[in-house]
């Protein structure tokens, strides 16, 4: 018999109980109603040199129908090591269909950390790429070099060796801005079936000077390619540290293809925390909704 909504409500309670005691000052509530949660996760020496910050989304149908929504946070957290260690998630994801799994992702990081801190790595670099940092600095904030959108726009040409002249612009559909403490987040999308229109779509959208000034235009796409039954799909953070990954993660989850989806955020000098990624999903889920 499925869960009823009130079982699932009472195992989210139970579980989410059991964590605060379990982690203590590292497990924070970052929304009680929308159900956020952020686990700070640190290898196990006295003075930790690997850190993560797993932020958790717990849908209404966790743990018995749907996945947690998460993200993973570390300035070092990257490319290979994102995919590794988002593929593991998963991977625990299916092995204990239906069941609460929030513990055994915590821990599977954690191993991941301490042997990082074990092997010969070398220590992360903390420089940061966005200008945000989630532990809260104060509002002085360094903003490092931003690749500008033409640079963007000249890594995609790399994709697009035929003209384009013959592809088609699609429709551009622009979701309503969420503003919070003078940031405004905003995504745009597209339906798009090549990388050609993926590549008019941002040469369009940057021709809008309010886009362009965007301090983040973090984008991510899925386009399915029938013939070989595979996901062509990329993702760029624009400066937001693993934004982009977020994002087509969020896109992932939601089973949506033939698309690109556009976040521009216009930052408004007061940091904001764990809190703009929420906006950034949000943005972009209410956009795929609609």
């Amino acid at each position: 018999m499925a869960a009823s909504d009130t079982e699932r409500a009472q195992q989210q309670i139970d579980e989410i109980e059991a964590l605060s005691s379990i982690y203590g000052d590292d497990w924070c509530v970052v929304d009680e109603d929308e159900k956020i949660y952020c686990i700070k996760i640190s290898d196990c020496l006295d003075q930790p040199k690997w850190t993560l910050c797993l932020q958790v989304i717990l849908p209404p149908g966790y743990p018995t129908a749907e996945p947690p929504i998460y993200q993973l946070n570390a300035p070092w957290l990257r490319g290979q090591d994102y995919t590794e260690l988002a593929n593991s998630l998963e991977e625990i994801y299916l092995q204990n269909l239906g069941e609460s799994i929030l513990y055994l992702w915590v821990e599977k990081i954690r191993e991941v950390l301490v042997e990082k801190a074990q092997s010969s790595d070398p220590e992360p670099d903390i420089k940061k790429t966005t200008e945000e940092v989630d532990e809260d600095d104060g509002d002085d904030f360094l903003l490092d070099y931003q690749p500008t959108q033409e640079d963007q726009t000249k890594m995609l040409n790399y994709m697009t060796s035929e003209s384009q002249e013959d592809e088609e612009l699609p429709p551009i559909h622009h979701g309503n801005p969420i503003t919070d403490r003078r940031s405004t987040f905003q995504a745009h999308l597209a339906p798009v079936v090549t990388t050609r229109q993926v590549k008019r779509v941002l040469e369009k959208l940057y021709e809008n000077k309010k886009i362009a000034s965007a301090t983040h235009n973090i984008y991510a796409y899925r386009i399915y390619c029938e013939d070989k039954q595979t996901f062509l799909q990329d993702c760029e953070d624009d400066g937001e540290t693993a934004a982009g990954g977020r994002l087509l993660h969020l896109m992932q989850i939601l089973n949506v293809h033939n698309v690109l989806v556009v976040v521009s955020r216009w930052y408004g000098g007061i940091l904001l925390g764990p809190d703009r990624f929420k906006h950034i999903n949000n943005c972009a889920r209410n956009v795929l909704v609609e």
